[in-house]
């Protein structure tokens, strides 16, 4: 339903995440350790968002494509913003990982 105002309202097409990936995209799962390790996407990197400032030297090109991902969108749209902020160009919130998972 939410997914389905949004796309009312949003005049941008979605993003097509799957192209991302085989345009080289990452996937940055910001949930905590014991969270990833309950469940994940195959490949997925896990920066918890607590540390992911910390560690930005795993992310080196600050123009790869980088989706954001967590267990519900909110982490995962803060850590847009951060890495953003830091100066990465090509970051997407994929939001939660389950509802990414079957988009790719």
């Amino acid at each position: 339903m939410i997914d389905a105002l949004k796309n009312l309202f949003n005049s941008k097409p979605p993003t097509d995440y799957k192209k991302l990936l085989q345009e080289g995209a990452i996937i940055v799962d910001v949930r905590t350790k014991g969270e990833y390790a309950g469940g994940h996407i195959k490949n997925s990197k896990n920066i918890p968002l607590d540390t992911l400032e910390k560690q930005l030297s795993q992310l080196k090109d600050k123009t790869q494509p980088i989706i954001t991902c967590c267990a519900s969108g909110m982490r995962s749209g803060s850590a847009k913003r951060l890495l953003e902020s830091k100066g990465y160009t090509n970051v997407y919130n994929g939001g939660g990982w389950a509802s990414l998972n079957n988009k790719i």
